[in-house]
């Protein structure tokens, strides 16, 4: 059963080392970030599972290790090969800082169907008696003219409900065409935590876009 989830985003500039002087920048994110992962462990949970979208469906076990190399600094997460795509290794990175130690890393494709997303999900929360979830989740990438994918008016309103329903505790509708038209990163991982269950208490402890990308983290419990 699914006892509380941390949503986060998985920007590589989240890593001081790779922000450097910028860093203080997103002093603000990370802070939230490791709010909200800090109540997965106060949750007591039996197992820990990570969830963030990746080019594949993969799982990974719990010794899985990542790095930052591809972005420009061999920043390590964990021991051995690194083989966690990018959300995973800040997932990583998050925890090994924060929180409780993950019983698994669980890579969703980008394009997966909700259908095969909410399938995930509930066999997740079904792992243990008291499953904490960690999602690595970006919302879109097309908010302002400086964007990655440059402006879509439709961008703004699509982030804010989606941040509106996270405080609600649910996860809304999310239709695969219209999020990769909008760059939401987020889109399959996020229908994981869906398919998982709701909230009782949501918490939102950051939202903002300081790169033209949605961010948001959340706590639910």
């Amino acid at each position: 059963m699914l006892v509380a989830a941390a949503i986060c985003p998985h920007p590589p500039l989240l890593i001081p080392e790779l922000a450097g002087a910028a860093a203080p920048e997103l002093d603000d994110l990370r802070a939230a970030c490791a709010t909200a992962v800090t109540a997965l462990r106060e949750a007591a949970p039996d197992a820990v599972v990570v969830v963030g979208g990746a080019d594949r469906t993969a799982t990974y076990d719990a010794d899985a290790a990542g790095s930052l190399a591809p972005w420009g600094v061999d920043v390590r997460a964990g021991e051995g090969e690194p083989v966690l795509p990018l959300s995973l290794t800040i997932g990583r990175w998050l925890l090994d800082r924060e929180g409780p130690a993950a019983s698994a890393f669980h890579a969703v494709s980008f394009d997966a169907p909700p259908r095969e997303c909410a399938v995930l999900g509930e066999r997740l929360a079904g792992t243990a008696g008291r499953v904490a979830m960690l999602v690595m989740a970006d919302g879109s990438a097309r908010l302002t003219e400086k964007s990655p994918g440059y402006l879509d008016p439709r961008a703004e309103p699509y982030q804010r409900a989606l941040v509106e329903a996270l405080a609600r505790g649910e996860v809304p509708p999310l239709d695969p065409d219209e999020a990769a038209e909008l760059w939401v990163a987020g889109r399959a991982a996020l229908q994981v935590l869906g398919g998982a269950g709701a909230a009782r208490r949501a918490e939102i402890l950051y939202d903002g876009a300081p790169y033209g990308v949605g961010y948001v983290v959340a706590r639910w419990r």
